[in-house]
């Protein structure tokens, strides 16, 4: 893995907004319902941010983690303790696959680099935030802990219309375009002529 050094200039204030958006109170509670979830398998980390990112980094938490949301037929069939770079990698990828597959959508989800060099952990948290939540709303007894700590996913609420419902639908106009009951055409001249002013003489 090759070393990219400090960022300095506007690297570095990038940098620093994206580490801003980290939340130790929000660790407190992932840590807390990761641990809750996984079972005594899974130490505590050292608490801040540096012992939070050292904890998932090597994906074997995280793909523990994503097993436990299953009963049966877990996704991550072999999980291992590495110390090689890619191993981890390969690791973290497979947990992001998994929770793509459990329901997670792309654009809840972080990117490899963002926990393995410390890129953006707070998306690291969205993604831990969102899939809570998403197991939360499942309902199907493979969430362990509080479930006050995550709230559910907004469900579909599908409608389903007679084609006679629809058709009457069309005729209706809706109060904020207006109304024209008590309209006329009364003083609107043929189109495209001036209209006509007329002056009575007193």
């Amino acid at each position: 893995m090759a070393y990219h050094g400090p960022a300095y200039g506007f690297s570095r204030e990038v940098q620093n907004k994206i580490d801003k958006k980290y939340d130790p109170e929000l660790e407190e509670k992932l840590v807390e319902w990761i641990i809750a979830q996984c079972g005594s398998g899974v130490e505590r980390p050292e608490s801040g941010k540096s012992g939070f990112q050292t904890w998932l980094k090597d994906g074997r938490v995280l793909c523990e983690l994503v097993n436990s949301l299953y009963r049966d037929n877990k996704p991550i069939k072999n999980i291992k303790s590495s110390t090689m770079p890619f191993k981890q990698m390969e690791q973290i990828s497979l947990f992001l696959k998994a929770s793509e597959n459990y329901g997670m959508t792309k654009t809840d989800m972080f990117q490899t680099v963002d926990l393995y060099e410390s890129r953006d952990l707070a998306a690291v948290q969205r993604t831990l935030m969102a899939l809570g939540s998403l197991a939360v709303t499942k309902s199907d007894g493979n969430y362990k802990g509080d479930p006050s700590w995550f709230h559910k996913k907004s469900q579909e609420n599908r409608r389903e219309f007679s084609e006679e419902q629809m058709n009457e639908g069309k005729s209706v106009i809706g109060l904020q375009m207006g109304t024209n009951k008590g309209a006329t055409q009364a003083g609107m001249t043929s189109y495209g002529r001036p209209r006509q002013i007329i002056n009575k003489k007193p």
